[in-house]
């Protein structure tokens, strides 16, 4: 553990949030989580457990939640947010006054505000000014990195030298850290992954084969370069962890809420059947790629950046467009060069 940073406040209290509380409690760091569900405090501070996000997961009982968020933050040598992209300002906007003068904001959620098309980091900057500002993100299920299994993820930051205290003081051996300086193609990646996952889903859901998806994966892969480009972003961050490494892992696994809602959608159920449907599992998710295709799609028009992966999973989303025949205008696009 970096001597720099002895504790750190972990804003949100979902799976994701919860996760991360786990892990910087193995690496030494003394871990306070934010949860906005007094149940939820309650459950992780008396049973160390939060089974509605994490069934069947012990938590270290180092970890102490709270729903005050000034308690939280207070003191704190690192705040990191794991709130759901949309909520992310306002959180933020709430949790300024807390931070400490020096206090570094490491950013775990992946999104597209919208109505603003701002990444989570431009957020960051603007609700909270004047701090430094870290993205966490990469190829990782929530449920594996509580349990300690092997995941890789990346730290980007401007920053070289916090850059590389953050990341010696999240390490774990099973929790390896990459560093980049990259910060836009980074938050791309994580957001237009969850996209690109749902319309794999609805793929799988009409039974279209591994050939489609694959084809899928590659051409979102296609999008999100293109737009990490246009931003400022590099081709080769978006190769790495961030980038192709959180497309394959949410694009192939049902332990992706993008994919088993989009596989619902494929199959024929409507939005809020697939919510309510207990099987999936999805009752008290959020499925970033549903909001994720409107922000997404609207940055691209604006910006005039041809993604129409997105844009066919925005229609299927927002403009009633049917899946099956909004899939066949995909296929039947003119033919161009790779």
């Amino acid at each position: 553990m970096s001597p720099a940073f002895k504790s750190i406040a972990v804003i949100g209290a979902g799976a994701w949030g919860t996760a991360l509380a786990q892990t910087a409690a193995r690496a030494g760091l003394e871990a306070r989580l934010w949860a906005h569900e007094a149940a939820t405090v309650a459950e992780i501070n008396t049973h160390h457990t939060n089974r509605v996000f994490l069934k069947d997961v012990a938590l270290d009982p180092s970890i102490s939640a709270t729903g005050d968020l000034a308690a939280c933050l207070g003191g704190a040598d690192i705040a990191l947010f794991a709130t759901p992209a949309q909520h992310l300002r306002a959180t933020l906007v709430q949790a300024a006054a807390a931070l400490g003068a020096h206090t570094p904001v490491v950013l775990a959620t992946k999104g597209i505000e919208l109505g603003t098309g701002a990444l989570m980091g431009e957020i960051a900057a603007a609700a909270a000014p004047g701090h430094a500002v870290a993205i966490l993100t990469g190829p990782t299920f929530a449920r594996e990195v509580a349990l300690a299994q092997p995941t890789a993820v990346t730290l980007a930051c401007a920053d070289a030298a916090l850059g590389q205290a953050l990341a010696q003081a999240l390490a774990t051996p099973h929790f390896r850290v990459y560093r980049n300086d990259d910060t836009v193609g980074a938050q791309v990646g994580g957001a237009v992954k969850n996209v690109v996952a749902l319309g794999c889903g609805i793929v799988a859901g009409l039974g279209l084969g591994d050939n489609a998806r694959a084809a899928l994966m590659t051409r979102g892969l296609a999008e999100m370069v293109r737009l990490g480009l246009a931003l400022g972003g590099r081709a080769e961050t978006l190769m790495g962890l961030s980038g192709l490494g959180d497309l394959a892992l949410t694009c192939n696994n049902d332990q992706s809420r993008n994919m088993r809602f989009g596989r619902a959608l494929g199959q024929g159920l409507t939005p809020a059947q697939a919510l309510g449907d207990p099987a999936l599992g999805l009752t008290h998710a959020v499925i970033e790629g549903v909001e994720g295709a409107a922000s997404v799609g609207a940055l691209a028009a604006s910006r005039k950046i041809d993604m129409p992966i997105v844009a066919a999973i925005d229609a299927i989303l927002h403009r009633r467009a049917g899946v099956a025949s909004t899939v066949a205008a995909l296929l039947a696009r003119p033919l161009k060069d790779e």
